[in-house]
């Protein structure tokens, strides 16, 4: 069953830290069976806060989803991340193929 990692970015906060993590988290993708079917492009907030910037990551799994989040790759550049901006970060389960 697919799996989805959700970022959702509610503000940069050092545009610095933020570029290192641009420039590190793109390799982590190497080896792991992910698919972006959204990446900061153009958004409408319906309700809430308003959101800076969002991801949508597929993959066939939620393990594989785990791994790519835990792999050396993006622990590595995942620092960057946390001092460069405010996240919202999940894992949802897609639904069974009918």
């Amino acid at each position: 069953m697919s799996a989805y990692v959700i970022f959702v970015r509610d503000r940069i906060t050092d545009p610095a830290e933020f570029s290192q993590y641009e420039q590190s988290a793109g390799a982590a993708a190497a080896g792991h069976p992910l698919t972006p079917l959204a990446f900061y492009g153009a958004l409408d907030t319906l309700e809430g806060p308003l959101v800076d910037g969002a991801v949508v990551l597929e993959f066939p799994t939620v393990a594989a989803a785990r791994a790519w989040y835990e792999s050396p790759l993006y622990q590595q550049a995942l620092p960057h991340r946390l001092k460069g901006a405010e996240y919202r970060v999940f894992i949802v389960e897609g639904l069974a193929a009918q």
